[in-house]
C-alpha cells in the first residue's frame, strides 16, 4: 500500500540532509529574576524571561515545537507497485496524489514510465483516507540536552545588565543590581558609592568617602520569619545578617591605605590576598568571609571610580570560581555606567525645575482690594520644563496687572524665552502702559528674540476703586468670570494674534468688575486635549465653575483652584498648565479721598487741611500730624516741577496710602543734606517717618506714594 502524507507548508517543516533525521528545536522561556531555576546553594542559575537559546545539535533554520520531517529520497526509477516515489517538480502534490500525469518538460524519448504510485496497467490507484490526527499516536520528542555553563552565564549576565539599565534614577539601578546578584549569583550584596557622586566633569575632593548605598541577603533558613510577612525566600534587610552584621556606613578612603589600591586597580579581585583582605577590612570595618567567598568589584564610570561592591557566598554553598570575576566586572561595569547616568539625568532634572521655578514667581503680591491663587502643573514628571507662566504685578493706584502667557514648546528653550518675555511683561508694566500697548511691545520683543518664537498671552489690569477691568487678548484662551450669584460667563475679548506674528494690532475692552466676581486666566493645557477641542472644554470649566457657585459664592480660592484642575481627564495632561485665579474685593468708595489740586505756592497748606478733615472723618486724628507732615513735603516737591494740576489720593484699607501724582517724569531721588543746605530734607523725612515709600513713573509723568500702619483697636 502507497503511504500518504497530508502535504504541509514549507515554513511548517524541517528539511534534513539524506539519511539523516532531523532533530526539533525545542526553546524553553526562563522564569524571571524573581523566580530561580535552580536551589540558590547549587551554583549558577539562571533567571531571565526574556532570552532564548538554541539547541545544541539543531539543524540552523529549525523551528521550535514542529516534529522531525521523513528523509527524503533521491529520484530513480518508479518501484514495484506500492512503493512511494518522488514527486517532479514540474508537478503538484495532488497530481501524484490523485496519480493523474503530469506534463513532461523536456523529456528525451523513451518508454513511458508509469506514474509513481499508480499500478503496472496504468490505472490510478484507488484513494485512501488520510487517518486521522491522534495526538496518542505522535511519536515522542526527544530530550532536549541541558545548556552549557558557559551559555547559563552569558543568558544571566544579559538579564543582569538589562534589569540594571532599567532605572533612570540611583535607586532604581542599585536596587536591580541587588536583585540580580542576590540569590542568583550571590547570597549578600553591599553596595558603597561616592558621597557626594561627582557630577559631569567636576573634581571630586580628595580624600573621599564611600556610604552603604544598599544591602541586600537571601534568608538563613527558608522558613525564616525573623521579621513581619516573611517567607520563604523573602530577601530582608541585611543588618540581622550574621555574615555582614555591623557593616560600616561610611567609610573614609585613605590616600595611603589599600583599599585605594584596590579601586585604583578597577578589576574585581577575590578576597584571598592579603591586599584585598586588608581593603575589604578598611571598607566593611568588620569581620567579613575571606578567599573565594567574597569579591571585590570597584564600579568604574566613564571617567572615575563611583563606588565599589561587595559579593558574598556562604559556606554551604560553593564559592566562587575564576570565571565569576567576569561576571562581576560585566555586573559592576553596568553599574557604574548606570550611576553616571541617573547622576546625570537627576541633575538635568533639578536644572530644568529649578530653571521653571525660578521663571515663575516665588508668591504672589497681595494688592489692595484682590485677592489672588495659582496653580501651575508640568506636562508630565520627565518634562518639567515648559512655555507657560503667570504673574501678578502692582501697579500705581493700587490696580494690579493680571498676566497668564504661553510659549510654544517644552524644551529649555521654551523656558528661557518664557523668562525673557516675562521680564519684558514686568519692564512695560512697570511703565503703566495700556494692555495693548504692553502687548504691542511684546510682540516686537519676541520679534527680535527669534522669527518662530510664538506665544500666546492675556493681559489684565484691575482697578479695585473703579471696580473695572482693562482686557487685552494676544492668541489666548478667553478668561472667565464667576460672579457673586453664581453665574459663570466667558469673557468676550478680542481674540488677537499670537505674539510673535509681527505688524498686527491688539485691542483692549473695558468690561465690569463686581465686588466679590472672580477672575480665572488658564492656559490651553487645562482645556485642551487629544480628546476635546479648546471650546469643549472651556464650556466644562465653565459648567464647573457653575457647579461650584451653586454650593458656595463666592468659594475660597485654594479649593476653587482644586476644583477647577478635576476637569482634566485620566489621559488630558497633554500640555503645561498656568491657572491664575483673582478674587475681587474692591476698595469702597468711603474708604478713598481724592483731590485735584493746582500748582501754585499756597497748594500745600490747602493739601495739609484736606488730609486732615479726612482723618478726621475716618477717625485717624492720631495720625494727623505725621501725615500733615509728610504730605506737605511730597506736595511741595511736586508744584516745584508739576505743570498741570497735581492729584492727591487718600486710600484707608489694611494701612493708610497716599498718592501724589504730577506730569513731570523725573522720579525723585532721596538725598543727604549737609547743614549749611536749605532743601534736600523732604525725602529723608518720607524714608524716616513713613512704613513705605516709592515713586512709580506713568505714561504721563510720575506718582509718589506713602504708607503708614493704622493704629491698632481695641
Amino acid at each position: 500500500m502507497t503511504e500518504h502524507r497530508t502535504p504541509r507548508r514549507a515554513a511548517d517543516e524541517i528539511t534534513a540532509p539524506t539519511g539523516a533525521v532531523a532533530r526539533p528545536h525545542t526553546s524553553t522561556p526562563a522564569p524571571g529574576l524573581s523566580e530561580p531555576l535552580s536551589d540558590p546553594r547549587s551554583g549558577f542559575r539562571m533567571t531571565d524571561g526574556d532570552c532564548h537559546h538554541s539547541t545544541p545539535g539543531a539543524p540552523r533554520g529549525a523551528k521550535a515545537g514542529h516534529g522531525p520531517r521523513l528523509p527524503a529520497q533521491s529520484p530513480g526509477p518508479a518501484g514495484p507497485p506500492g512503493s512511494s516515489g518522488t514527486p517532479s517538480p514540474s508537478g503538484s502534490p495532488g497530481d501524484a496524489a490523485a496519480g493523474r500525469p503530469r506534463p513532461s518538460v523536456d523529456a528525451p524519448a523513451g518508454p513511458a514510465l508509469p506514474a509513481p504510485g499508480a499500478h503496472q496497467d496504468g490505472s490510478a490507484p484507488e484513494p485512501h483516507p488520510v487517518p486521522p490526527h491522534r495526538p496518542e499516536e505522535r511519536r515522542p520528542r526527544p530530550e532536549v540536552p541541558a545548556a552549557s555553563p558557559e551559555s547559563e552565564r552569558l543568558r544571566y549576565v544579559g538579564a543582569a545588565t538589562r534589569r540594571i539599565a532599567r532605572g533612570l534614577d540611583l535607586d532604581e539601578i542599585v536596587l536591580g543590581l541587588c536583585r540580580s546578584v542576590v540569590p542568583t549569583f550571590a547570597d549578600a550584596i553591599l553596595v558603597y558609592l561616592r558621597d557626594p557622586l561627582p557630577v559631569g566633569d567636576e573634581r571630586p575632593t580628595e580624600p573621599f568617602v564611600l556610604r552603604l548605598r544598599r544591602t541586600d541577603r537571601i534568608t538563613l533558613d527558608p522558613t525564616d520569619a525573623s521579621s513581619p510577612g516573611a517567607g520563604p525566600g523573602t530577601r530582608l534587610p541585611l543588618v540581622p545578617a550574621p555574615e555582614v552584621s555591623g557593616a560600616a556606613e561610611t567609610t573614609r578612603v585613605r590616600s595611603d591605605g589599600q583599599l585605594v589600591e584596590v579601586l585604583r586597580g578597577v578589576r574585581p579581585l577575590f578576597a584571598d590576598t592579603p591586599l584585598v583582605e586588608a581593603a575589604l577590612d578598611e571598607l566593611v570595618g568588620t569581620a567579613m568571609p575571606t578567599g573565594r567567598r567574597a569579591i571585590v568589584a570597584p564600579l568604574r564610570g566613564r571617567r572615575r571610580v563611583t563606588g565599589t561592591a561587595v559579593l558574598l557566598r556562604r559556606t554551604d554553598r560553593p564559592p566562587f570560581e575564576a570565571d565569576d570575576l567576569l561576571v562581576a566586572a560585566q555586573l559592576a561595569t553596568h553599574t557604574a555606567l548606570g550611576v553616571d547616568k541617573a547622576v546625570l539625568y537627576g541633575r538635568e532634572a533639578y536644572i530644568a525645575d529649578s530653571l521653571q521655578r525660578a521663571m515663575l514667581p516665588d508668591s504672589l503680591p497681595q494688592p489692595t482690594g484682590v485677592r489672588l491663587s495659582s496653580r501651575y502643573l508640568p506636562a508630565a514628571e520627565t518634562a518639567r520644563v515648559g512655555g507657560d507662566w503667570y504673574d501678578a504685578i502692582p501697579l500705581p493706584g493700587s490696580r494690579v496687572a493680571l498676566v497668564v502667557g504661553d510659549v510654544m514648546g517644552h524644551s529649555m528653550q521654551s523656558a528661557a524665552i518664557m523668562g525673557q518675555l516675562r521680564t519684558t511683561v514686568q519692564t512695560l508694566a512697570g511703565l503703566d502702559l495700556p494692555p495693548q500697548e504692553v502687548l504691542y511691545h511684546l510682540d516686537e520683543q519676541a520679534q527680535r528674540l527669534g522669527s518662530d518664537r510664538m506665544a500666546t498671552c492675556v493681559y489684565a489690569v484691575y482697578d479695585p476703586i473703579a471696580h473695572r477691568l482693562v482686557v487685552a487678548n494676544a492668541g489666548h484662551p478667553p478668561p472667565v468670570l464667576l460672579h457673586g450669584n453664581g453665574r459663570a460667563e466667558v469673557l468676550r475679548v478680542p481674540s488677537g494674534a499670537p505674539i510673535g506674528v509681527g505688524g498686527v494690532p491688539f485691542e483692549a475692552v473695558e468690561l465690569p468688575a463686581p465686588a466679590g466676581a472672580t477672575l480665572l486666566l488658564y492656559t490651553d493645557g487645562l482645556v485642551e486635549s487629544r480628546t476635546r477641542d479648546v471650546w469643549t472644554g472651556i464650556e466644562a470649566l465653565r459648567e464647573r465653575l457653575r457647579a461650584v457657585g451653586s454650593i458656595v459664592c463666592p468659594p475660597p480660592l485654594e479649593p476653587l483652584c482644586d476644583e477647577v484642575l478635576d476637569i482634566l481627564g485620566p489621559g488630558d495632561r497633554d500640555d503645561d498648565i498656568a491657572l491664575l485665579a483673582a478674587r475681587f474685593d474692591g476698595i469702597a468708595p468711603s474708604d478713598v479721598a481724592y483731590w485735584f489740586l493746582e500748582p501754585h505756592p499756597q497748594t500745600a497748606g490747602r493739601a495739609r487741611r484736606l488730609v486732615r478733615r479726612a482723618l478726621h472723618r475716618w477717625d485717624l486724628d492720631e495720625l494727623a500730624d505725621g501725615v500733615e507732615l509728610l504730605v506737605s513735603e511730597v506736595v511741595t516737591n511736586a508744584v516745584r516741577y508739576a505743570g498741570r494740576p497735581i492729584t492727591l489720593r487718600l486710600l484707608r484699607t489694611d494701612v493708610l496710602r497716599c498718592e501724589v501724582g504730577d506730569d513731570a517724569p523725573q522720579l525723585p531721588r532721596m538725598r543727604h543734606a549737609q547743614p549749611q543746605d536749605e532743601s534736600g530734607r523732604g525725602l529723608f523725612l518720607v524714608n524716616r517717618l513713613a512704613q513705605r515709600w516709592g515713586a512709580t513713573r506713568l505714561s504721563a509723568g510720575k506718582v509718589v506714594w506713602f504708607e503708614l500702619a493704622l493704629p491698632a483697636r481695641t
